[in-house]
């Protein structure tokens, strides 16, 4: 019967031990290479956190249709733009 996340149980048998460890540097390289695209696309945090912010703000009732309206929005790139640069009336 699977649980929450859609495992029952780890079975930590599965793997070899080198097959862990492959899987741990995996894991570790991946955060770093997200980690590296995050800092060198400061916009991408600001998008989120303004999508965040009206979600928030307005708690739509159809959240993936709120989410295609915002991300399909034609200036969206021009209020990114001007967040980042500190100017918060564009919308």
């Amino acid at each position: 019967m699977a649980g929450k996340g859609g495992l029952a149980r780890l079975d930590v048998g599965v793997l070899t031990a080198e097959q862990q460890e492959k899987l741990r540097q995996f894991k570790i390289q991946t955060r770093i290479d997200n980690e590296k695209y995050l800092r060198s696309h400061p916009e991408v945090k600001v998008l989120i956190g303004d999508f965040m912010r009206d979600v928030l703000l307005k708690r739509p009732d159809d959240i993936q249709e709120f989410a295609a309206d915002y991300f399909t929005k034609t200036n969206l790139h021009m209020v990114i733009g001007s967040k980042m640069e500190g100017n918060s009336d564009v919308e």
